[in-house]
């Protein structure tokens, strides 16, 4: 099965959605947040609902299940396609398919500190991540030097702090180094906070008819119960929920994918990779937490009538244009640019 981009190429949007239950029982654990707990909210129908997954997750998600964390490198698949890696020495440290807004990183737009070389010059050190100082007694964040990768990339784009963005260039040097961040979106604030492209691809998983589910359990100590301080016996509350529907969402904003001006071929790589990640999400990415492992029922739907290939023929697809010459002569070099601590 392929895709059929003639299609695509007149529709806005691509929507889909398809149904999750549990794997076992029917109790199952949300997404939280902090202050907040879990997200619950009203329909106006009086509809109980609940987040199971933000959109964020889902986009970390989406590119974890692209990313061997075996090998520290993408899935051999899709070898070729390129991406930032940032080492200590041979140490592999992160990379930009794992960091929030992708290359606009710490670990890639900065140095280290001042401590650098010393007992405590490690990359993961926290005076060399933006650390807060005492200074007159107000916090002030330290702003460490750029990376030469940093200095490269904002001479690639044309930016200048007194002059309008050039976003061609921009898009292209994302497509260069990067093409994940014009799926996932960055805010490359550590050179500029114009630099911002929303998310092209975003899901979110929530759940209706709700209800909550208590229970608890008690952490043992076999040793000495009685010891304080939640050495002994510590018994803790446990709340989760039931669902009459568990949805998982999803929307690709194509006429964002084709106004960054691409040839067809570079276009046709990010829809390609966009449904893969959602495919591959529902394959291998369902399991979100210890007591959240889900699984869908029944085929993922498309509004309009649309369908999209299983993972397999999507995986090929993807293969088949990180090699057309129009994707070749956009990337960099070597598809893994390395920036070494």
């Amino acid at each position: 099965m392929t895709i059929d981009y003639p299609t695509l190429e007149k529709t806005p949007r691509l929507l889909a959605q398809v149904k999750l239950r549990p794997v076992q029982g029917h109790r199952f654990q949300p997404t939280g947040f902090s202050d907040l707990g879990p997200a619950r909210y009203t329909l106006p129908d009086s509809t109980e609902m609940l987040l199971v997954e933000s959109n964020q997750s889902v986009a970390n998600r989406m590119e974890a299940a692209c990313w061997d964390a075996a090998k520290n490198e993408l899935i051999s698949e899709l070898a070729g396609l390129p991406y930032i890696v940032v080492k200590e020495g041979e140490r592999f440290i992160t990379a930009s398919v794992l960091e929030a807004h992708r290359i606009n990183s710490e670990y890639i737009m900065r140095k280290l500190g001042k401590s650098a070389g010393k007992s405590k010059g490690s990359l993961l050190d926290p005076d060399n991540i933006g650390a807060e100082t005492e200074e007159g007694g107000s916090k002030k964040k330290k702003k460490k030097p750029p990376t030469d990768f940093h200095l490269k990339f904002a001479t690639e784009i044309g930016y200048a702090a007194d002059q309008p963005i050039d976003w061609r260039r921009f898009y292209d040097a994302l497509l260069k180094y990067d093409p994940c961040s014009l799926i996932h979106g960055c805010f490359l604030e550590e050179i500029a906070g114009r630099l911002r492209i929303m998310r092209a691809l975003s899901g979110f998983i929530e759940a209706s008819n709700v209800s909550v589910a208590e229970s608890g359990g008690v952490k043992n100590s076999l040793v000495n119960p009685e010891l304080k301080q939640g050495e002994g016996n510590v018994p803790f509350a446990r709340t989760e929920f039931v669902a009459k529907e568990i949805v998982a969402f999803f929307n690709l904003d194509l006429a964002l994918l084709r106004g960054f001006g691409f040839a067809s071929a570079p276009t046709q790589l990010l829809i390609a990779l966009s449904l893969f990640k959602i495919q591959r999400f529902l394959s291998t990415g369902l399991r979100l937490r210890t007591a959240c492992d889900l699984m869908t029922v029944g085929h993922l739907e498309i509004q309009g009538g649309l369908s999209i290939p299983p993972e397999t023929d999507l995986l090929t697809e993807c293969t088949r244009l990180m090699k057309d010459k129009e994707c070749v002569k956009h990337f960099a070099d070597a598809p893994i640019t390395v920036v070494t601590r």
